[in-house]
């Protein structure tokens, strides 16, 4: 970690309670983070949104006046924030209460206490997806890949099209179930295809079943599983199933860049 870097980032946290605030800001410092602005509801971070644009926001789940939920589904409404890194600190473990700060598009998410470690590595995390770098691949030009993207989720869908425009690729088409990436996939061509598991009418294992089934286009495309999936007997099947490769949400954007990399090199 280049602690020049890291000593860049503008740094908003909104954790209600001023215990939490002082041990996290300690932990921000001995990262080398110098801009720290904290806050202890939601509305006071929605507020400061409209005359700063900090690099990072990190925030508890329970605020006064709302969940952490609520906040970042609050922020990724504004196209523009999604320049902008999200990062959870709580001591939540129920997946109920997670998945959606997970398909929101957080760049991690860190338990309640963290280590440094886990912390430097969200605020690489972070560096990657604020200043990214285009994927080298040995014999395709990145700006010339055609991906389909395949999540129910909207804000998923933006913000993973966000990491993916970020190294280098252009050409995304989108699809919020598997039945809808299914058309798509057999009426054009695709170097790539990323998608969710858990997704209404046609699910990512029965999409990828399906692609792989096709004797219509070249079934060999990469698939790239992305999901949140816990359950193992799930993992097991998906991994089976003929997908390239799974990756986890939240991910780290160097995960899917050097994923991709190999995938198509």
């Amino acid at each position: 970690m280049d602690i020049n870097e890291i000593a860049t980032l503008d740094v908003f946290l909104v954790e209600p309670s001023h215990t939490q605030q002082i041990i996290i800001a300690q932990h921000l410092q001995a990262s080398g983070i110098h801009e720290l602005t904290c806050l202890s509801t939601g509305s006071e971070m929605l507020d400061q949104l409209k005359h700063a644009k900090p690099d990072l926001i990190i925030s508890s789940m329970y605020l006064p006046d709302m969940t952490g939920v609520d906040l970042i589904h609050a922020i990724r409404k504004d196209n523009e924030s999604y320049d902008m890194a999200f990062l959870l600190i709580s001591s939540e473990t129920n997946i109920q209460y997670l998945e959606p700060i997970r398909q929101a598009g957080a760049i991690a998410i860190l338990p309640k206490p963290f280590t440094q470690q886990a912390l430097d590595t969200a605020l690489c995390a972070s560096l990657d997806y604020l200043h990214p770098q285009k994927a080298d691949l040995d014999h395709l030009d990145v700006e010339d890949l055609r991906v389909l993207l395949v999540d129910d989720s909207d804000f998923s869908r933006k913000y993973i099209s966000k990491v993916l425009n970020n190294i280098g690729i252009e050409h995304i088409s989108s699809a919020c179930d598997g039945k809808q990436a299914l058309d798509l996939f057999q009426e054009h061509y695709f170097d790539l295809i990323v998608t969710d598991f858990n997704m209404p009418e046609m699910d990512g294992l029965q999409l990828v079943k399906a692609i792989r089934g096709d004797a219509q286009q070249v079934s060999t495309v990469p698939i790239l599983m992305v999901t949140s999936e816990q359950n193992q007997n799930r993992l097991a099947a998906i991994e089976k199933s003929g997908v390239s490769a799974v990756l986890d949400k939240p991910f780290e954007p160097q995960s899917i860049k050097r994923l991709i990399i190999q995938l198509l090199n």
